[in-house]
């Protein structure tokens, strides 16, 4: 349920096309739906400008099935996160036009693409290839929520030569995302050569005094770069999310 679906039901009403029962019974599902095993925040839409976001790890395959056909009836574009290949293929048994996005393990469904403003990117930097699968949940949610994304994989200080390659595409970014597992220096790097804002999303890769992640949180936490901020270990769309709202933002 978006603002043009709650105008439609009303302007129906307005117009004789729906009686006051069969818009009732359409508005009802606002504030929530109850599932009992989950309550289906159907009004999400309409405070945040997206429908809202299935966390599908821990959940039943029949859970995530049921949680995402019933938004699907209400939303045009949904995503699921954290979800495993079995669940796609349930979903899509339901949902075609469902994909899969195997690398970050999301399910996406886009039937209406959001309008994107072709002046202004987010960009995703990453500081390995062991980085991309949460660099790319960081992506295409922010692609799913109207934005236009940028990536550049694989630069991080060990040779730190690459990144300054890409500096005059970093320093045209509106928002830049900087995933980075190991010690997670390239948070601060990225933050001491521009005026935008970073994103910084520590990452569990690493070995053993990495402490999966926590380390690479610890020095994007302490980063003596202003203007970079942090989400939490391997949370992609979280940063996602939040470059999503900062550019859009006018």
């Amino acid at each position: 349920m978006d603002i043009g679906n709650m105008a439609s039901i009303l302007q129906a009403f307005r117009d004789g096309h729906v009686s006051l029962e069969e818009a009732l019974n359409k508005l009802r599902i606002l504030p929530y739906e109850n599932l009992e095993f989950a309550k289906l925040d159907h009004h999400r839409s309409l405070r945040q400008g997206f429908a809202e976001v299935v966390f599908c790890e821990g959940k039943t395959i029949d859970q995530v099935v049921t949680i995402i056909k019933r938004l699907g009836e209400h939303s045009d574009n949904l995503l699921a996160t954290r979800a495993s290949q079995e669940m796609f293929n349930a979903v899509h048994e339901l949902i075609p036009d469902a994909q899969y996005h195997v690398l970050p393990k999301l399910i996406v469904i886009e039937r209406k693409c959001l309008p994107r403003d072709e002046e202004r990117f987010i960009l995703v930097i990453t500081a390995g290839t062991s980085d991309i699968p949460v660099a790319e949940e960081a992506a295409v949610t922010a692609e799913i929520m109207g934005n236009l994304v940028k990536r550049v994989f694989d630069v991080g200080v060990a040779g730190i030569h690459r990144l300054f390659d890409q500096r005059s595409l970093i320093e045209q970014a509106n928002v830049v995302v900087v995933v980075a597992g190991m010690e997670g220096a390239l948070a601060s790097v990225v933050g001491g050569m521009v005026a935008k804002p970073v994103i910084a999303v520590p990452t569990s890769v690493g070995y053993g005094a990495s402490f999966g992640g926590l380390a690479a949180l610890l020095s994007m936490l302490n980063s003596c770069a202003a203007g970079v901020g942090v989400v939490n270990i391997d949370n992609g769309f979280g940063a996602g999310r939040l470059a999503s709202i900062i550019n859009h933002m006018r």
